[in-house]
């Protein structure tokens, strides 16, 4: 479904880029001013529909609705590993790639969230002797 509605739309793009450019220019545009500044000239008037105008307004809208339609529809197709792998992989862990090494997981049913600085039993303090520090040399005296 997807992919038929994707060569519609291309061939709808197509058609409506035909179309346009079947169409016959305004004029000279601005170039063709001189002057006057009337809104007739800038704007080209009012012109008879024609059929490539029709064509112009109707290729535009399908153009619109198919585009519209095909961000809805899901892709065709099989996904591609990389894809297969994000979609396995539980949230919190990442998927394992050629050539790594997969991180170790941690036992079924055990709290794997941190718990918070408070909750946490402090560890015994280890007290530590403290350092032996020498008696400063004495001072020499100044040269006189």
């Amino acid at each position: 479904m997807f992919y038929f509605l994707l060569v519609v739309l291309i061939l709808d793009a197509l058609l409506l880029s035909v179309v346009v450019l079947l169409q016959a220019g305004q004029g000279g545009g601005l170039a063709s001013l001189g002057g006057s500044g009337t809104t007739d000239t800038v704007l080209g008037g009012r012109q008879a529909v024609t059929i490539l105008t029709k064509a112009t307004w109707w290729c535009g809208g399908i153009f619109l609705a198919l585009s519209l339609i095909l961000s809805f529809v899901p892709r065709g197709g099989s996904a591609s590993a990389l894809q297969e792998r994000l979609r396995s992989a539980t949230p919190g862990t990442l998927p394992t790639f050629p050539g790594t090494k997969p991180a170790p997981s941690p036992p079924a049913g055990s709290q794997t969230a941190p718990q918070p600085a408070a909750q946490q039993p402090a560890a015994p303090a280890q007290q530590t002797p403290a350092p032996q520090t020498a008696a400063p040399p004495p001072a020499s005296q100044p040269k006189q």
